[in-house]
């Protein structure tokens, strides 16, 4: 279903993709969060940090962080404690490679590894029989959450989710991001992925090579090169195609509300799918003007990606509007 029109309007002051996708992640004061931090083993070897903050709620909302974020990332403190002053526990997770600490296999997170997901649900619930869990995710972790609905349908143990700035097409988000208007955040990325490479490389030099890694400028040779074949694929195009949510939206069960900016400089037209959601009774697409990526800043310091995470999740019953 289409949400039309979108509440959402940016500040005055923010005008443009750019400014409102960076400045409240540099300029927002935020109060800090005690966190809990819990180390779960994944089936394969691997491990997981998970942070808690606890209200000794029966609700608990687990938030996904974006490529290359962090449970400490303004944008997931911001929802955790949106969550947390409205009665919930937040779940804060850290992708492999992800939680200042190698992770011990070769292979890094990737978009489509639900698994993951599924062991940190698996977790909360042997930790604490809540009676309800919703998802809120960005970027990646949006992605990443409405696979997993996708793939589990009535199995996953979710009442809700809330998906941000989503790359629901990935080979089209890739070749928005290799825009030159995005030169700046595809170096930054980059830049991330060679040092872990290199980490890596020193650490398990029998199954990972550095050699060359500095030369690599792209995304698509970077996933070619270390993504694809560590985690099993047999092309990059294989990779992109099999870990896009697009085609796992119609086995979602639970309530599922996307937002995508129009403005936001991640996305290409293919993340913006109108008609696959107009048939789906529990998607909802809301693409609002402005937004940028990722957070959705309000006046005065406020994100509204917080406000209408709450608002979906505890409000109203699953309509058109879900208001």
């Amino acid at each position: 279903m289409i949400v039309e029109p979108s509440t959402y309007r940016p500040p005055w002051y923010l005008p443009g993709p750019d400014l409102q996708s960076i400045a409240p992640q540099i300029a927002r004061n935020l109060p800090p969060i005690d966190y809990r931090r819990q180390r779960i083993d994944t089936p394969d070897g691997d491990f997981l940090d998970l942070d808690w903050a606890e209200v000794g709620a029966a609700r608990l909302v687990i938030v996904a962080h974006g490529m290359e974020g962090h449970s400490r990332r303004p944008y997931i403190l911001g929802m955790v404690g949106a969550f947390n002053r409205a009665g919930w526990d937040g779940l804060a997770w850290n992708m492999r490679g992800c939680s200042e600490e190698p992770n011990r296999t070769p292979a890094f997170y990737h978009a489509g590894l639900t698994d993951d997901l599924a062991a940190v649900v698996a977790a909360a619930l042997v930790y604490k029989k809540y009676g309800a869990i919703a998802l809120v995710g960005f970027s990646l972790g949006g992605s990443l959450n409405l696979k997993y609905l996708g793939e589990r349908g009535r199995d996953a143990p979710i009442v809700a989710s809330v998906s941000f700035s989503v790359p629901i097409d990935l080979a089209d988000c890739v070749e928005q991001l290799h825009r030159r208007r995005n030169a700046f955040y595809l170096s930054r990325f980059l830049r991330r992925f060679r040092a872990k490479v290199r980490e890596k490389a020193v650490l398990m030099p029998e199954a990972i090579s550095a050699e060359g890694v500095e030369d690599i400028r792209d995304l698509r040779t970077f996933d070619r090169r270390y993504t694809a074949p560590l985690h099993g694929f047999t092309s990059v195009e294989e990779y992109w195609q099999q870990n896009s949510c697009l085609g796992f939206l119609p086995g979602i069960t639970a309530p599922s509300l996307i937002v995508n900016g129009r403005n936001d400089p991640f996305l290409g037209a293919k993340c913006y799918p109108v008609e696959q959601v107009k048939g789906l009774s529990q998607v909802f697409l809301e693409m609002p003007a402005g937004g940028g990526h990722v957070v959705f800043p309000a006046g005065g310091g406020a994100c509204w990606s917080e406000a209408r995470a709450l608002e979906f999740i505890t409000g109203g019953e699953a309509g058109g509007q879900r208001r």
